[in-house]
């Protein structure tokens, strides 16, 4: 049902430094890109994040409500990525918990401000 996401950055360099190093933690890496954008993935037809500076060369903007939600695969498999993430420069914006009785999150902003959550959902 997803393609892929796309989040800004104003530093392509830093974005991709950190990304490389968080997404591999559960097995994503660099698939392709061009200079302003970039995409990352588990592999050909899985959904992808890609991380740009924005085609019009305006700053880019997070959006107020927009998150891009990143299976962890286990809890700790969430408390994985939340580490590495502030491990990375990410600032807190929730740290690892039980949300709902289906539901297990963390969540952060990576160096852009961009809105990222680890989960695992358990439903039924």
């Amino acid at each position: 049902m997803l393609g892929y996401v796309t989040i800004g950055t104003k530093d392509i360099d830093r974005a991709c430094e950190f990304y490389d190093a968080l997404l591999a933690e559960v097995g994503g890496k660099q698939l392709m890109g061009m200079d302003r954008i970039k995409f990352y993935g588990t592999g050909p037809g899985a959904a992808m994040l890609a991380v740009c500076i924005p085609y019009d060369e305006n700053a880019h903007d997070c959006g107020n409500g927009n998150m891009v939600a990143i299976p962890g695969g286990s809890r700790a498999g969430v408390d994985k990525l939340y580490a590495k993430a502030i491990e990375l420069g990410a600032t807190d914006e929730g740290e690892p918990g039980e949300r709902l009785p289906v539901f297990y999150g963390a969540y952060v902003r990576d160096l852009d401000g961009n809105k990222l959550c680890f989960f695992e959902m358990k439903m039924g």
